[in-house]
């Protein structure tokens, strides 16, 4: 069976994340949603943005919304019976930009199991302090040092070769990809994820770095979503409420309207 994931309807309603890419390279949780469906289906693949249904030669095509953030269980169900491709039931349908931090708590929970189960992560030095360390996943090379990690409210994921310098607070459900660092103090809380080579300092609160971005200063990053190669100066600081306090406002591409 190969997936055919279409991404074309729903560019402008993801706007700017879309806009110049595929919107299935937006990453939530541990992994984009192009990454999910590699894993889960590898070698099984397509875009309707690249390549046409009729030219998937052999096996059967099923054709999938590419706005659909699948569940580990509808993934486990889909590989059993095609039929199963339009029960979403235990899934998201990511239709906003904002749903991208909003749903980012449930997509690293189905991405921790979808990457995890069967494999053991590696030692945590006990130099730090870990709490609820069976929730806690450790890719190889990874540095982490003297730094308190709580995942009693959700799993911690630290990919590859990613460092935690001396003083770091983290709570779950976090991520930290490939390659990435936090700078000595940051203070982390969940659900928040930071994508391959990205920098993270200070405080950051239910945010997502898609990948190769900075905020390596003191300054509060909360309720955000930062796409690639994005950097934030020293003292940079975001609020999750209108200084106003009134209502936040928000363009729709789709619409043309806020």
């Amino acid at each position: 069976m190969n997936i055919l994931l279409d991404d074309v309807p729903y560019r402008d309603q993801l706007y700017p994340f879309a806009a110049t890419r595929s919107m299935v390279h937006i990453r939530i949780g541990i992994l984009t949603i192009l990454e999910k469906w590699q894993l889960a289906f590898p070698g099984k693949i397509y875009l309707t943005s690249q390549q046409s249904k009729n030219n998937i030669s052999g096996e059967e095509v099923v054709k999938i919304p590419a706005n659909i953030l699948p569940s580990v269980n509808y993934f486990n169900c889909l590989k059993k019976n095609a039929s199963e491709a339009g029960n979403t039931t235990d899934c998201k349908i990511l239709e906003h930009p904002w749903q991208i931090f909003e749903l980012n708590d449930w997509a690293i929970r189905q991405d921790f199991e979808l990457m995890t189960t069967g494999r053991t992560s590696e030692k945590i030095s006990v130099d730090n302090k870990a709490i609820c360390p069976e929730n806690i996943f450790v890719e190889t090379g990874t540095k982490i040092n003297y730094s308190i990690i709580n995942a009693n409210d959700g799993p911690v994921y630290i990919g590859k070769n990613a460092e935690v310098l001396e003083g770091c607070l983290i709570r779950g459900p976090f991520v930290l990809g490939e390659g990435s660092r936090l700078k000595m103090g940051t203070k982390i809380y969940g659900a928040t994820t930071l994508g391959p080579h990205c920098l993270g300092g200070g405080e950051i609160k239910s945010s997502v770095m898609m990948g190769y971005s900075n905020k390596a200063h003191d300054g509060y990053l909360g309720d955000s979503v930062i796409g690639e190669w994005c950097n934030l100066g020293a003292g940079t600081s975001n609020s999750n409420l209108k200084n106003t306090a009134g209502i936040v406002k928000v363009w729709d591409k789709s619409k043309n309207a806020f």
